[in-house]
């Protein structure tokens, strides 16, 4: 698996080819806030690794093995961001903790936050008891069975 700065090369790109026709170094930079000679540099090891074709001076596209990566990182921080908004994390805070926490999670706790997330989802009840309960234990302190008999 690659490093964080890697995969978020290969997600840029990839978010980027679903915009435009084609990728370049330059739309790279602005996405990323880097240098030109850094995107080069990057470039070309993963196009080393399989992961891009980079053509200097023109374009870049990902590889099949670039896609499936890019997909997977993406997958992986929607799972983390749906968990951190279900337990009441602000959309801009779980945003930015999804981009630091997506690196560092061992691929068990992601596979357990995404049968969760999907636990939640596939409930049928839009607001289950538990969760209402939750959220109102996050802001008073006290679980709510406490003053009543819920079970």
């Amino acid at each position: 698996m690659l490093r964080k700065r890697s995969e978020d090369y290969v997600e840029a790109i990839y978010k980027l080819s679903e915009r435009k026709n084609f990728v370049r170094v330059k739309d790279i930079c602005e996405a990323l806030h880097v240098k030109p000679a850094t995107v080069s540099e990057m470039l070309k090891k993963l196009s080393d690794e399989g992961y891009v074709i980079y053509r200097k001076r023109a374009y870049v596209e990902l590889t099949d093995k670039g896609k499936e990566l890019a997909k997977f990182v993406q997958r992986r921080r929607e799972t983390i961001i749906k968990f951190l908004r279900l337990i009441g994390v602000s959309s801009s805070v779980a945003e930015k903790d999804a981009c630091i926490i997506e690196h560092i999670l061992h691929s068990e706790t992601l596979e357990c936050l995404r049968s969760f997330v999907n636990f939640v989802e596939k409930s049928p009840s839009s607001s289950p008891v538990w969760l209402n309960h939750f959220m109102e234990f996050k802001k008073s302190g006290k679980h709510p069975c406490e003053r009543r008999k819920c079970f």
